[in-house]
């Protein structure tokens, strides 16, 4: 089994996809809730030695269904040359495909469509997510492929994917490697998440990242940090 991911990994690192300024994102987990709703935020900054990109995704989620979540997105960026503003708009559908332990490991889909704010630009993602426990460890991998078009962009397809091995330390606190890949980019880095449970299916989350570049010469750091409110 573990030969095939390592497979899977380097066709990935290696594949002929066009990487976005902002490659380092949220590794994706695929599951779903009964009636959950949600509030989110993420925070992702990269910075290399030409240019800092600043993003931020305010969102609200709900569930529609046992196995589906629907949530919708406001995306802001900011540059060392435009200030923060309201940059693109976003609806996304992760569907939980197996129960959780239904089968040796628990898959879900994921799907998005985004458009820009001020241009008549948009991008469609589909991803297969997996999440497997080991002990105390748990492996989660996200495989995503990207097509876009507009009037101010050539059409193109990309390729994306992510990983994150945790440790099960406690629900509060749980450590992490996280791996993400594009064209020219190979990112590797610490990482950190908790979940803090109240009363009901109330419950925050928190995560938060540093990811470096390794496959480049020079400066390129990526900082990602997340709230998500369930209740």
């Amino acid at each position: 089994m573990w030969s095939r991911l390592l497979a899977v990994m380097l066709l990935i690192s290696s594949s002929d996809a066009i990487a976005d300024g902002m490659v380092v994102d949220k590794v994706y987990h695929p599951y779903v809730l009964p009636n959950e709703r949600e509030f989110e935020w993420r925070l992702m900054s990269r910075q290399t030695d030409s240019n800092t990109l600043i993003g931020q995704r305010i969102a609200y989620g709900q569930s529609i269904s046992e196995t589906v979540m629907v949530e919708g997105y406001l995306i802001g960026e900011k540059t060392e040359t435009e200030d923060f503003g309201l940059q693109a708009y976003e609806v996304e559908i992760r569907w939980m495909l197996t129960e959780q332990g239904e089968l040796w490991a628990d898959w879900g889909m994921l799907f998005e469509v985004e458009k820009q704010h001020k241009s008549n630009d948009w991008e469609v993602t589909t991803g297969i997510i997996f999440e497997k426990e080991f002990g105390r460890t748990s492996l989660t991998m996200n495989l995503f492929g990207i097509y876009e078009w507009g009037e101010t962009i050539q059409d193109e397809i990309e390729v994306e994917f992510r990983l994150k091995y945790r440790y099960r330390w406690m629900p509060q606190i749980q450590p992490a490697i996280e791996v993400y890949t594009g064209e020219d980019y190979f990112g590797i880095g610490p990482a950190f998440m908790g979940i803090q449970r109240f009363d009901g299916q109330k419950q925050l989350k928190w995560e938060a990242g540093f990811i470096t570049e390794v496959s480049n010469s020079g400066k390129d750091h990526s900082l990602r940090v997340a709230l998500e409110y369930e209740f």
